[in-house]
């Protein structure tokens, strides 16, 4: 095999692994000069971050772009007339350590569209990985997406491989699923979630008793689901994310805005909004860290989250009942509520206050955002001086300051955004609706137009 013809591969299949939004990308091809260090790759070069905030680079490739299933929403399907490429398990190992050694990398995301079958797929996926671990002694990060329909077996073999192991639910609704992925089923995609689960539950107990216990995906189980393909609201979606992290000891789930590269026929000829994208994150994130139950942050009479507000200064002016919060008396759980306060700021709060009377500069110099928790918080039985509490100012002040910067889409899909495309997200009406009208409609969506983003 030539090099050309291996990165003609590296090509096709870096192109196609674009799709996943489980990590951004650089969109960086910088060469190295004399007398200076590093080089850029741009193609499968993305960036994932680790529990302690640093920022890894991943080699984010498929094994093949050749798939058996005929899902509509997937550039990758069968029926799709794109150029195909399969990478070998010794190539696609020899290749991660060759990118490893020149230091355009740290670890591995890899997926692949299914190639004969479920179990033949998951085979050489397992070579590769167990080449790469065995051969070559690699000890880095490595993400490998699951087929759905494999043997529990070799899922258990590729979990026991791997730092992270995920199986895509695809879409928000079993309704969906048969109607845009026909070949695949909810039974199908829950019965790997489950034993991963299973397995991660299992580990944890025997950490408990013993030091050395084999290790199985130690940085959890993902997930990634398509917004915008399918009619399914806000709230409903935010529901189904709260049950896998229940249910399923899910470490992230992922949302990908739908972009047109699907089958016509079936799907909508507008992408999905990146904003309602960005939003399900920060609703994602009062789930898992804020303790928020999916129910209080959308109802069934107002299920979409608001293009103006973030999640959680929505909640907060539909509930004006539990405001103001007075910063010297109340709990942890109270304060952690409280928009523009975080779960450090809450924490120095309850620890600062035990020395000292708190005023609304020390909030400032504790972290707390005043340009937010000023409408909701009061010092020593205070609200901040001057300040008008209408609930069109409150409103009018909160979306002014919640409005989404084009830079938080920056580069994170390989730079497939300009900014002509990125303003598309951001041509919203700027009047300000009654309250009670809030989210009852779905952020607009935006036309096609040149976007190439994924979101399959």
């Amino acid at each position: 095999m030539s090099g050309l013809e291996l990165m003609d591969k590296l090509r096709i299949l870096t192109g196609a692994a674009k799709y996943d939004v489980a990590c951004t990308s650089s969109g960086v091809d910088r060469k190295g000069l004399p007398g200076m260090l590093g080089n850029s790759v741009a193609g499968g070069i993305c960036h994932s971050f680790a529990a302690d905030g640093r920022c890894i680079s991943l080699l984010k490739v498929l094994m093949s772009n050749a798939c058996i299933h005929d899902c509509k929403y997937c550039a990758c399907r069968s029926s799709s007339d794109v150029e195909r490429a399969t990478l070998t398990p010794e190539e696609l190992a020899d290749l991660t350590i060759s990118f490893y050694r020149r230091n355009y990398i740290e670890g591995l995301f890899l997926s692949s569209g299914v190639i004969g079958s479920a179990d033949i797929t998951t085979e050489r996926m397992i070579r590769a990985i167990a080449r790469l671990r065995e051969v070559h002694g690699f000890r880095g990060y490595i993400h490998a997406k699951g087929i759905p329909g494999a043997a529990p077996a070799l899922v258990e073999q590729l979990g026991r491989l791997v730092d992270r192991i995920s199986i895509n639910i695809e879409l928000p609704s079993e309704s969906s699923l048969s109607t845009l992925a026909p070949e695949k089923s909810k039974a199908g995609i829950l019965a790997p979630m489950r034993q991963i689960a299973g397995a991660l539950e299992q580990r944890r107990q025997e950490l408990a008793v013993y030091r050395h216990v084999r290790p199985f995906a130690p940085a959890g189980q993902a997930t990634q689901m398509i917004v915008g393909a399918s009619p399914e609201t806000d709230l409903q979606i935010l529901q189904l994310s709260q049950g896998l992290y229940k249910r399923y000891r899910m470490r992230r789930v992922f949302y990908s805005a739908y972009v047109p590269v699907g089958d016509s026929r079936f799907l909508p000829e507008v992408a999905a909004p990146l904003l309602r994208e960005h939003r399900l994150y920060q609703a994602d994130f009062l789930l898992r860290q804020y303790g928020f139950d999916a129910s209080e942050i959308l109802e069934p009479n107002a299920p979409w989250l608001d293009a103006r507000l973030d999640p959680k200064c929505l909640w907060a002016l539909r509930h004006p009942h539990l405001f103001p919060v007075e910063a010297q008396r109340a709990d942890y759980l109270q304060l952690l509520r409280v928009p523009g306060v975080g779960p450090i700021s809450a924490q120095r709060i309850v620890e600062a206050r035990r020395t000292a009377s708190l005023s609304f500069d020390a909030l400032k110099k504790l972290g707390v955002v005043l340009k937010r928790a000023q409408y909701f918080l009061t010092c020593q039985g205070k609200a901040m001086p001057g300040l008008r509490l209408s609930q069109e100012t409150v409103y009018h002040c909160l979306a002014k300051d919640c409005r989404v910067a084009p830079s938080v889409f920056g580069n994170r899909m390989m730079q497939q955004l300009s900014m002509a495309d990125l303003s598309q997200d951001f041509r919203l009406d700027t009047s300000l609706p009654p309250l009670s009208l809030l989210a009852t409609q779905p952020i607009p969506s935006e036309p096609a137009g040149e976007f190439a983003r994924g979101g399959a």
